[in-house]
């Protein structure tokens, strides 16, 4: 079965691709925290947009945000000048923290191996229940 590639998804790709240039430049421009263009999402009549972005550092994401939604107006301008559509839609950015929480899930998952074996070395010594407990070795001679 092909896959089928809807108009919204290839509009989507191609706002993805001019905005992470825009939106590098806006930030250079204005001096905000390094963010970049991670996915955007059209609605189906292509009048809305949500823009997702990471920052690369995460304790300024608010800034970041507050800053690109001030420029939204200008970047939509901008935008409607790099594209060939008749109807470029609203630009709504969001943070999107997915990076952050698998850096998160990532660190927990590193620290494991050590966690694990300070909870070995706090048991001590219990690995002596190999046998049966019995002192035999299993071979009954009757």
């Amino acid at each position: 079965m092909p896959k089928t590639f809807h108009r919204t998804d290839r509009v989507s790709a191609q706002i993805r691709r001019e905005l992470g240039t825009l939106v590098h430049n806006a930030v250079r421009e204005h001096g905000l925290p390094s963010v970049s263009v991670s996915d955007v999402e059209i609605t189906r009549d292509m009048a809305h947009a949500k823009i997702f972005v990471t920052a690369l550092m995460p304790e300024r994401s608010e800034e970041a945000m507050k800053g690109l939604k001030e420029l939204a107006w200008g970047l939509r301008m901008e935008l409607a000048r790099a594209m060939k559509l008749r109807h470029v839609p609203e630009l709504h950015f969001h943070y999107d923290d997915s990076v952050d929480r698998g850096e998160r899930i990532d660190n927990i998952l590193r620290d494991l191996p050590d966690t694990l074996a300070a909870e070995k070395s706090r048991e001590g010594g219990d690995d002596d229940d190999a046998g049966d407990g019995d002192g035999d070795s299993g071979n009954k001679t009757d």
